[in-house]
């Protein structure tokens, strides 16, 4: 069985020392492809050596909502400037516009709504799927989508509605599966994965966020989709292997590759 981590900030500096060691883990335990987002305009750079030093790490660029206050309208034109030189050299790691969205708690949501739709533009013009991020903006993020955006996407973290969930999946879009179904206690978004389609899934943890059941307060890491991955089987009453193997497919969809 092969995974594919579609979500981690292996970048990031909590990773520093231990990264090697970090993915060695990963990869001993089945997990052999890894996406690293990007979150600023200066994230290309540290993500172009990471995925040239591990063959199988590939890379996003986009502009994080959460990190609004860094960025400027002028932003978007340093990442188109940015993806095109790559798209330019053939790098063969960058695959997608991410992680961009809108974030319910930050503020400016004007600007952060401008980004988006200038980042779904380009996305869309240069034929790439969008990694895209919510919180407290499921609906108001498709709605956006449907105006401005690619064919082709995930919606990373979901944690909505079952009715939300159909709807982003019948605009053709990936639901990114992490740690939030692990715990008992996330009935709505539990319920809504155990009845949508695991054609239209793809499993996630956004390390060193979002950690799973029973490691609060720990860093998280892409050896704990392995949790991930055994709540999901459950939840679907279909083994592990399988799932594994179909998100894995997915996530390879995803991202043309």
């Amino acid at each position: 069985m092969q995974l594919f981590d579609s979500h981690c900030h292996l970048n990031f500096e909590t990773f520093a020392e231990d990264r090697d060691k970090t993915i060695k883990r990963a990869r001993d335990a089945g997990i052999k492809k890894f996406m690293l987002p990007g979150v600023c305009v200066g994230s290309d750079q540290e993500l172009k050596r990471i995925t040239q030093d591990f063959s199988d790490c590939y890379f996003a660029l986009g502009l994080h909502p959460y990190f609004i206050d860094q960025h400027c309208i002028e932003h978007v034109d340093t990442l188109q400037q940015q993806v095109d030189k790559l798209l330019q050299d053939n790098n063969p790691n960058f695959k997608a516009i991410g992680e961009i969205g809108l974030d319910g708690t930050c503020d400016n949501m004007e600007l952060q709504q401008q980004l988006l739709r200038q980042q779904l533009r380009l996305a869309k013009d240069r034929e790439l799927p969008v990694i895209l991020h919510h919180r407290k903006t499921l609906d108001k993020t498709l709605k956006l989508v449907r105006e401005s955006g690619p064919e082709k996407g995930v919606i990373h973290a979901f944690s909505g509605s079952y009715e939300q969930g159909k709807a982003w999946v019948e605009a053709g879009y990936y639901l990114g599966i992490g740690g939030t179904i692990t715990y008992p206690r996330a009935k709505k978004t539990r319920d809504a994965v155990a009845r949508l389609p695991l054609s239209a899934m793809v499993l996630e943890t956004d390390s060193p966020d979002m950690p799973v059941n029973g490691h609060q307060g720990e860093r998280n890491e892409p050896l704990c989709l392995l949790n991930t991955l055994q709540s999901l089987a459950k939840l679907k009453e279909i083994s592990e292997p399988q799932v594994g193997e179909r998100c894995f497919n997915n996530t390879l969809e995803l991202f043309n590759l």
